[in-house]
């Protein structure tokens, strides 16, 4: 009998838990609970509010007792960059911070005052953006450096829930590379770095990789749920297990569209190259050892706040049939300027961004989704090309996963201005890949290349070129 395995898949704006199984050589999955996510106020900072989010998963868990399901094993993913510490009770020392809090502000030019931004590049090989883990941690170092110095433990997110499902602690490989402090060859936590900052080395765990076996649920959860099973590490960053369920990587850009673009390539080692710094490339860690060569864009959280901003008047799919219906509206922002990162009102924001660039200024709801559509597209194809100038290479496809390809419009619009065959699929690839990463720990596959043949044989992929649509 085949065995079960769940997944566990929060992103910025909301959650889910679904099962997986394979049948007659295929990926089944069931969603078995679905939930919001939000940054909530805690403290004068804009925290995530992990108690409910471990209530939540909790939730799912009990619900396969319901469907008569007892899973094999469980694995959680969620964003990056952020964590929470903790003392040597394995009490809470903070929130958990969101990567949206202003704490951040200015931190990355202090940083370069002590580690120079080039010295920091070639070590570790990540992208720098202001609210990475090694920016928070120095932020927290100059605002309350004893709180620092009580933590005992350094987890992130899905470690967090880890250890409150086991009570034990580990970092997860692809998830500490996005902390821009473990070196891209070593692959361990810096300790230079760390000394340099005047960071607690002490705190960090060591660092496991996607396909660990944790271990078992706490004897308490086990009296809750009436079952065990097996806590499994899949890539728990989630753009890492995203990428395991991109069928064919050969001669094909990814973008793993969500909350957030990340558009890139899987990599056998990181270039840490100076046209790579230029553009801002980031070489996150993957599977077995491999690496996301990518670039991490703004993505649908525009048009996520664009619908909260119109009171959620119109759903997303009646926000696309508005922009379709606006071929004569051009305007575009830069999605990555950080005014955009989180504003007080996403629609003056843009608005404001098109008057001050002599744009015609958007008005209309379907002008303003237009906007940002045809903004994101335009931030594709520039990544791409330094994509392509890098890797001095021609790529023949780009694949949208994750949520965002739904986006039939967005889809096109990449097909247009690229002119390249654009492959949109599997939907829930971070749920996918987090499922594939236990099933390989549990010995029910071999490895990556059999679990991308599983991919390929188990979902439906939609293909749009120039000028036409095609149905596969």
């Amino acid at each position: 009998m085949s065995k079960y395995s769940l997944a566990v898949d929060i992103g910025a704006s909301s959650g889910r838990l679904i099962l997986g199984h394979l049948e007659d050589g295929k990926l089944k999955l069931n969603e078995i609970h679905r939930f919001e996510n939000n940054i909530v106020q805690k403290d004068e900072q804009y925290c995530w509010d992990v108690g409910k989010l471990f209530n939540e998963i909790k939730a799912g868990i009990n619900k396969c007792k319901e469907l008569e399901v007892k899973p094999s094993s469980i694995g959680i993913d969620t964003w990056a960059v952020d964590f929470v510490l903790l003392d040597e009770n394995n009490n809470l020392l903070t929130g958990a911070v969101a990567y949206r809090d202003p704490r951040t502000d200015g931190m990355m030019e202090e940083v370069f005052n002590i580690i120079p931004k080039e010295k920091l590049y070639l070590e570790t090989g990540i992208q720098f953006q202001k609210f990475n883990t090694i920016y928070q941690l120095y932020a927290l170092k100059t605002s309350s450096p004893e709180v620092l110095e009580k933590a005992t433990a350094f987890l992130m997110i899905p470690e967090y829930f880890n250890f409150l499902l086991t009570g034990k602690k580990a970092n997860e490989y692809t998830n500490a590379t996005s902390t821009q402090l473990v070196n891209a060859f070593t692959k361990k936590w810096d300790h230079e770095i760390l000394n340099q900052l005047g960071i607690n080395k002490e705190m960090f765990q060591d660092i496991k990789l996607p396909k660990t076996v944790l271990g078992t649920l706490s004897e308490e959860l086990v009296s809750e749920f009436g079952f065990d099973m097996m806590v499994v590490l899949p890539a728990t960053h989630d753009t890492g297990s995203a990428v395991i369920s991109v069928p064919d990587l050969e001669d094909t850009i990814y973008i793993s569209s969500g909350t957030w673009s990340l558009i890139g390539v899987e990599n056998r080692f990181p270039i840490c190259v100076p046209k790579a710094l230029e553009y801002n490339f980031t070489n996150e860690g993957g599977i077995d050892y491999r690496f996301r060569f990518l670039k991490n864009i703004m993505g649908l959280w525009m048009i996520q706040e664009v619908k909260r901003n119109y009171n959620d008047k119109y759903s997303f799919a009646e926000l696309v049939d508005l922009a379709r219906m606006e071929n004569e509206f051009h305007s575009t922002v830069n999605v990555d300027d950080n005014r955009f990162l989180k504003p007080e009102n996403m629609i003056e924001e843009i608005q404001s961004y098109c008057k001050a660039t002599s744009q015609q200024v958007p008005q209309t709801p379907g002008q303003i989704a237009k906007c940002v559509f045809s903004s994101l597209v335009e931030s594709y194809k520039k990544a791409i090309s330094e994509i392509e100038e890098i890797f001095e290479k021609t790529f023949q496809k780009v694949n949208v996963i994750g949520g965002g390809c739904q986006n039939e419009m967005l889809n096109q619009l990449i097909a247009e201005v690229t002119d390249k065959e654009v492959c949109a699929g599997p939907i829930e690839a971070t749920a996918i890949g987090n499922i594939l990463s236990q099933l390989m720990a549990l010995g029910e596959i071999e490895d990556i290349q059999q679990a991308r043949a599983i991919i390929k044989d188990s979902f439906e992929v939609k293909t749009y070129v120039k000028g036409r649509e095609l149905c596969q």
